[in-house]
């Protein structure tokens, strides 16, 4: 703990702090969010606040969530949650070597792996410049994101109808925000996703909700899997 506390104290961490501050910023509105239209939608005011605190995953939280508001059962929930936050096993073995030496620092920096801090952390010049960032951008969003749940949950408890305010749409607007990118900038990605989501519409009508988004994510990794072996 001790060699932790001194990765993330050390000369020139202001410029990390920074660079960082912008990206903080932004979490904390959209875990405003997360809280609000989770409470809002039905949710007790726990529920958002202890996912944040145990699973700390953006955009799986969100599906889980809408999943959750939609009528899908806790299992489909979870296991929506859990398929989308396995490209998280990647990003760990990238910075696998930049946590620092021993199981407490492994241990805290796998639950602070997220797409933002990794991306900053690797983008730094050398490995010592790199360990700092992650465990500054990280605790910082970590940090930002549960006060910002928090913060959100409260105020969505006060809201009553979220269709009223037009929060209902909150969780699908934000979902096509964080895979627009992607989609734009894959054209593998955009066949995935156009064939996800035909299998999810075509569905609809016969399962319990929460199920076409698994059966989504099923025939993603699978046209994913056909397309990378046509291409080999």
């Amino acid at each position: 703990m001790c060699s932790l506390q001194r990765t993330i104290t050390s000369p020139g961490d202001a410029s990390l702090v920074r660079d960082s501050s912008l990206v903080w910023l932004a979490s904390g509105i959209v875990g405003v969010s997360f809280g609000a239209v989770s409470v809002a939608g039905g949710l007790p005011v726990w529920v958002p606040v202890l996912m944040s605190l145990v699973v700390y995953a953006g955009s799986a939280q969100f599906s889980a969530v809408g999943v959750l508001i939609a009528g899908g059962g806790p299992a489909a929930a979870a296991t929506t949650g859990l398929l989308l936050n396995t490209r998280t096993a990647a990003f760990s073995l990238a910075v696998a070597e930049i946590l620092g030496p021993g199981r407490t620092a492994r241990f805290l920096g796998a639950h602070l792996v997220t797409d933002e801090t990794v991306a900053f952390a690797l983008a730094q010049p050398d490995p010592v410049r790199r360990r700092r960032a992650f465990w500054i951008s990280g605790l910082g969003l970590f940090a930002v994101w549960n006060i910002g749940v928090l913060a959100g949950a409260m105020a969505g408890r006060a809201l009553g109808d979220t269709a009223r305010y037009g929060l209902d749409a909150a969780f699908p607007a934000v979902l096509v925000a964080l895979v627009l990118p992607a989609v734009r900038a894959d054209a593998v990605v955009r066949r995935c996703a156009v064939a996800g989501g035909a299998l999810a519409l075509a569905v609809t009508p016969a399962v319990p909700p929460g199920v076409p988004v698994l059966v989504a994510l099923a025939g993603l990794f699978l046209y994913r899997r056909r397309s990378l072996e046509a291409g080999s």
